[in-house]
């Protein structure tokens, strides 16, 4: 496993809270909620992509087709 991924995750998840702290305290609410869905679809997409890895490995594992 890849300890990369763990890294962008959580600088993404840093990097997003700090966004949405100064979007709110700048009363940008709605900002600050489309700043945080847009970290949670990117964050959604790697994590699909290492579980799309998982089943190719897994169908090659067992020679499914």
């Amino acid at each position: 496993m890849d300890i990369s991924i763990l890294f962008k995750l959580a600088g993404l998840g840093i990097l997003a809270s700090m966004v949405n702290i100064v979007l709110k305290k700048s009363d940008k609410d709605e900002i600050a909620q489309i700043v945080t869905l847009a970290s949670l679809v990117i964050a959604l997409a790697l994590v699909l992509d290492m579980i799309a890895g998982l089943f190719d490995n897994i169908r090659s594992i067992f020679q499914l087709y």
